[in-house]
């Protein structure tokens, strides 16, 4: 009997334990869902590269709040297409430079295409991983993060990297989607959607990072938060 209950509440110590771990690993799995595959990938390009996504997102009004002038390094985390790649480069000027990263070669491909047509010179492509962005260090006076925050099955090590390419006085710009029924015309919420913006704080936080500013980027849709490193080199 008595080693029955030994048992039990070994057992429930286990049980305790594996609890409280933190959840590492391919947290984002249903926003990634139709990324496994380059059908899928394609479906996702055709709205990233909707006629009407200037008039909806501003990227004018977006490049302008965070900052960005002639002469920096931007990097777009997730550049997909490269949608943003044109709005940057001519923010940053000749003398300038644009860093696109992705984990996929054919998005990369689509936006190395774009930077061919918009002859945009002054944009560099990097092929990345799920846990690392592979940027070069100490290299970056404003990484972007668009809409791309809750596909990170990784986070605290994309975050690690984020950190490691940001200048000293360098900024994370994250701009992502209420998790909200608001978010959508038609007010179905956005599941694949991890966290609520109060938790996107704390988790980046949680990596070293302190929060200047937050804003809505577009009305109960988006929002946009602008970190430092909370411990600079």
């Amino acid at each position: 009997m008595r080693e029955v209950k030994r048992q039990k509440l070994a057992a429930a110590l286990w049980v305790g334990w594996a609890l409280a771990l933190p959840v590492v690993g391919q947290i984002a799995r249903e926003a990634n869902s139709q990324y496994q595959t380059p059908e899928g990938r394609q479906q996702v390009a055709a709205n990233l590269d909707a006629p009407d996504r200037e008039q909806r997102q501003r990227p004018h009004e977006l490049v302008e709040a965070m900052g960005v002038g002639r002469g920096m390094t931007v990097v777009d985390v997730g550049t997909g297409i490269g949608y943003m790649l044109p709005f940057l480069s001519r923010a940053v000027g000749p003398a300038g430079k644009v860093v696109a990263e992705d984990i996929f070669e054919d998005y990369l491909a689509a936006a190395r295409q774009r930077a061919v047509d918009q002859k945009l010179i002054n944009v560099a492509f990097i092929h990345g991983t799920d846990k690392d962005p592979k940027l070069p260090a100490s290299s970056a006076d404003r990484v972007l993060v668009l809409d791309v925050y809750h596909h990170f099955d990784y986070p605290e090590a994309m975050l690690a990297g984020i950190s490691k390419s940001l200048k000293p006085d360098g900024r994370l710009v994250i701009v992502e989607y209420y998790k909200s029924d608001k978010a959508m015309p038609n007010g179905r919420a956005l599941t694949h959607i991890r966290l609520d913006k109060r938790d996107v704080i704390k988790e980046i936080e949680a990596n070293h990072f302190r929060l200047l500013s937050e804003r809505e980027q577009i009305s109960d849709v988006q929002y946009m938060l602008v970190f430092d490193r909370a411990v600079r080199p």
